[in-house]
């Protein structure tokens, strides 16, 4: 057979060239590689332009709102780009399991709500991450108190002045929540027990709906945090009656605590904290904690959470560290004592 002669298998001297050139580069990146993991995640992280705020729930949801909020004031103060990805699904699972197994150094970065965070690990019998082993704390981020409301058209004022209703018929005492095993059930279950009333659960598949059948009148009232009702409270189109926190709000000054109306101990704050993969070097973890802090004392950033009814807390690694296992401790004496399950 004759050789082709229309590809010749003979190598140019530019190709020869070429290959030389690709083969040294090859090498260079494995070496870089091997360097990379030598060095560890600290070292690893000086050299990153990107950090990410996985949020756990859709675009334009409360938690993604003040990821959105932070982002870029903390890449200022980080030296690098923030942006926020929404990993939704399967409760916050999806999204903690993502940053879990991340490489932990400083650039993948969890923003949770109490639910995913202090909730789930009791609520469910088997979930991808494990808040002990996985994550480390690294800040507080906003409050976010639970306030009670009901339609315009519902003649209670007051908590109080529901729970009276509901007494002398319990049909005035249905409560939506956002679905079983939310902040707004737990808030319900509280009040139940505190004021001795038979008040009917009625578990939405999120706020949504529970608030459109609010202001319908089919449901008598709905526990939400407050940057999810002021701008309905603001409209009229619900009426703020009592909160579930130990002080009043600033953005509704004129809506008293549940414990000023007689119901001490219904206090339920879904607060949004930030954590890190559990392996991230301690001095990531304080760079990481000091642009918190920093980004939240910025007037435009605080301001703007403020506008929402969010209210802007940092707090040091160990403090929220702190706050997880009281409230992860809390909310199992509730699932368990009320025998609460999610299918």
């Amino acid at each position: 057979m004759e050789p082709d002669t229309s590809r010749s298998s003979i190598r140019s001297p530019q190709r020869r060239r070429f290959g030389a050139f690709t083969g040294a580069m090859a090498v260079a990146g494995a070496l870089a590689v091997a360097l990379s993991v030598a060095a560890g995640p600290e070292a690893r992280a000086q050299g990153g332009d990107t950090t990410r705020i996985v949020v756990a729930f859709p675009p334009g949801g409360p938690v993604d709102l003040v990821a959105r909020a932070l982002a870029d004031e903390m890449g200022k103060a980080l030296g690098t780009r923030v942006i926020v990805e929404n990993k939704a699904g399967a409760n916050g699972a999806i999204g903690a399991e993502a940053v879990a197994r991340a490489e932990p150094d400083g650039h993948t970065l969890w923003l949770t709500s109490v639910g995913a965070a202090a909730i789930n690990p009791t609520l469910y019998a088997k979930l991808p991450y494990d808040m002990a082993k996985d994550f480390a704390p690294v800040s507080l981020v906003v409050n976010n108190v639970e306030v009670m409301v009901v339609s315009p058209q519902n003649p209670a004022s007051t908590t109080a002045e529901f729970i009276a209703a509901a007494k002398k018929d319990e049909k005035l005492g249905t409560m939506a929540s956002s679905g079983t095993g939310s902040i707004p059930h737990f808030v319900i279950e509280q009040l139940s027990d505190v004021s001795k009333t038979s008040l009917l659960h009625i578990p939405y598949k999120g706020a949504a709906p529970a608030i459109t059948d609010v202001m319908g009148g089919q449901v008598g009232g709905f526990f939400g945090d407050v940057p999810g009702l002021l701008g309905h409270i603001r409209s009229g189109r619900l009426k703020a009656i009592g909160l579930a926190a130990e002080k009043r709000h600033p953005a509704l000054p004129d809506v008293p605590t549940l414990a000023e109306l007689g119901m001490p101990g219904v206090d339920s704050n879904n607060w949004y904290a930030l954590f890190a993969p559990t392996k991230t070097p301690p001095s990531m973890i304080e760079k990481l904690n000091q642009a918190v802090r920093r980004t939240l004392a910025t007037p435009a950033v605080a301001q703007k959470l403020s506008a929402t009814g969010a209210e802007p807390a940092a707090s040091s690694p160990q403090e929220m560290k702190a706050l997880l296992e009281r409230d992860t401790a809390k909310w199992a004496r509730l699932i368990r004592a009320k025998k609460i399950t999610v299918e």
